[in-house]
């Protein structure tokens, strides 16, 4: 158990500039969010909108907290987040910069949504502001790790591969980078389960 803790921290001190630089586009980009629709800006208020009704008729994470269903909920949010989010952008961490085009888009939405359907302020009140933020970096943590992580093996193997330029059957890979993302991912995984229990089951979602 030491051990594996020790690997772990080790896997975190050499993605930690990865990592630190998606969390950080997250919360500027998050930021940019949150103000553009607290300010009224159409175009932001419209985009938050379309994406909650649309959440609300196809997300199953959405469908079985409205009808009660918390834990299906936060399963359904628990696996969405780790395999539909998580893991497709860990592998676009082989195209190094794009993955903080999706991570931009991803924080503005979680900043857009800092209104309610009426477009007033989640911000307004201290537990629904709380309960906002404490989402937002729940999600936020094990999303920056997940992603930090691809997007340092994606600059491992091209630095590792500079020889052999696109003819990818030469490619190489390192072991170290592989036990970086395992790592990592022991990690993440028990954060993306609290993050959507927390989410569901917490009563400060007024």
């Amino acid at each position: 158990m030491t051990t594996l803790f020790t690997l772990i921290l080790s896997s975190l001190r050499r993605c930690k500039v990865c990592i630190i630089s998606i969390f950080i586009t997250y919360c500027f980009s998050c930021l940019i969010g949150i103000i553009m629709v607290q300010s009224g800006n159409d175009f932001a208020l419209s985009q938050r909108d379309r994406i909650v009704d649309a959440a609300a008729h196809h997300d199953k994470a959405a469908i079985n907290y409205q009808s009660g269903n918390k834990l299906t909920a936060a399963l359904y949010d628990f696996t969405g987040n780790l395999f539909l989010g998580a893991i497709p952008q860990t592998a676009l961490g082989l195209g190094v910069v794009i993955p903080y085009f999706t991570v931009s888009y991803q924080g503005w939405v979680g900043g857009i949504v800092s209104v309610d359907n009426s477009h007033h302020s989640r911000l307004d009140k201290i537990k629904p502001a709380f309960y906002y933020f404490i989402v937002l970096l729940l999600q936020f943590i094990p999303y920056s790790l997940s992603i930090g992580v691809g997007v340092k093996f994606g600059l491992e193997v091209y630095k590792q591969n500079m020889e052999v330029g696109w003819k990818f059957w030469r490619f190489r890979i390192s072991k170290e980078n592989l036990l970086d993302i395992r790592n990592i991912y022991l990690i993440s995984v028990p954060l993306f389960l609290i993050a959507s229990f927390f989410e569901f089951f917490s009563t400060w979602n007024i």
